[in-house]
């Protein structure tokens, strides 16, 4: 019986989700839509290329290990299934 493992696994998904949703939503992510719409349409072409900071390479590492960590949790929950399963 996998299938309990596999909704604890949604529901943690759920929760983070729900998590990033309202961080985003008291961050004021969603505050000016009006903006927005014209973004693509603006041209930047000419602006001169953003210089790294060592705060934006560490948060570059910091993205890849959360990366790494979730497709391995994923592949570990999907062993345990599989192995506990039979």
């Amino acid at each position: 019986m996998y299938f309990p493992f596999f909704v604890a696994y949604i529901i943690v998904g759920v929760a983070i989700s729900v998590a990033a949703f309202v961080w985003a939503l008291r961050n004021g992510q969603f505050h000016d839509q009006q903006r927005a719409r014209f973004l693509p349409l603006r041209g930047d072409g000419d602006a001169p290329p953003v210089q790294a900071t060592p705060f934006g390479r560490l948060e570059i590492i910091g993205l890849f290990v959360l990366a790494t960590a979730g497709l391995a949790a994923s592949a570990a929950v999907l062993a345990y299934a599989l192995y506990f399963s039979k």
